[in-house]
């Protein structure tokens, strides 16, 4: 039986909306829910996302199917985006991000894309997150996937933006008074970490810890939210275990899609 009975219609400008949140390389995870949302008849109507989950996003709502998506970020792995530059604003370059999204993406505007999309970078200037919905899109997605001190920063009209999650990594308010429900996946659970003793690894765990810190307050505004267990284990570049990070994404979706049917309907699992 589909789950798409799971949402009863209302009355708001969408029907569900989708967020996505930050992450890096455990965007992976955002494709494999995406992969069970669709064999569930659940289709989002609009996606919000920041970071991993802005390349995810973007790319769904460009027409792309979740295994294509998938492809995408296996052939092209996160970490050949990143290219060695001088560590004057920041430790990598993220030109190689900008040449596989000019090349992939078949819209050039937000307003071109097949679903409505909303991402978020960093306005550095001003210290607020900016929510971006219109006008061109690569170097707002860029800007949005931004990881500080790891990335250069992106200069949009004079201003110096950096990634979205720093403010704000579960993009739900653009969402709201605008769906009637709301899916969120959230793939950066901190966990526990045994050993932080390397400078990458004490940079990498603050910054994970940092965005997490509102997690549960925004889960809150989410009809169904969705973090795949086991992503802790997987660092921020840690691309090469894609495969795994998706199946995991795939897996959490499909058995917290089947407690809350067994909830909604009062049925026992069996």
């Amino acid at each position: 039986m589909k789950l798409y009975s799971l949402f009863s219609k209302k009355s708001n400008k969408y029907r569900t909306g989708l967020v996505l949140s930050g992450g890096a390389a455990r965007g992976f995870a955002h494709i494999g829910v995406l992969k069970a949302l669709n064999e569930n008849g659940i289709y989002p109507d609009v996606v919000s996302g920041v970071s991993a989950g802005a390349l995810a996003g973007v790319l769904y709502c460009d027409g792309y199917k979740p295994t294509e998506i998938f492809e995408i970020f296996r052939d092209k792995s996160l970490m050949r985006f990143a290219t060695i530059t001088i560590p004057r604003d920041g430790l990598l370059g993220i030109e190689n991000l900008r040449r596989v999204l000019e090349t992939t993406l078949r819209a050039q505007t937000f307003n071109e894309l097949q679903i409505p999309f909303y991402c978020n970078a960093t306005n550095l200037n001003e210290g607020i997150a900016e929510y971006f919905h219109e006008g061109e899109l690569v170097t707002r997605v860029i800007a949005s996937a931004s990881i500080p001190v790891l990335f250069k920063p992106i200069y949009i009209n004079h201003t110096t933006y950096t990634d979205g999650g720093v403010v704000d990594n579960f993009p739900v308010w653009p969402l709201e008074n605008q769906t009637d429900h709301i899916i969120g996946v959230h793939v950066n659970p901190t966990g526990k970490m045994h050993s932080i003793k390397s400078l990458v690894k004490i940079a990498e765990r603050s910054f994970h810890v940092m965005v997490n810190s509102r997690i549960k307050e925004m889960a809150a505004n989410c009809d169904l939210f969705i973090q795949p267990e086991g992503l802790h284990q997987y660092g921020l570049l840690h691309a090469s275990a894609g495969k795994e990070m998706y199946e995991l994404g795939y897996e959490s979706a499909m058995k917290t899609l089947k407690k809350k049917f067994l909830k909604k309907f009062h049925i026992k699992a069996s």
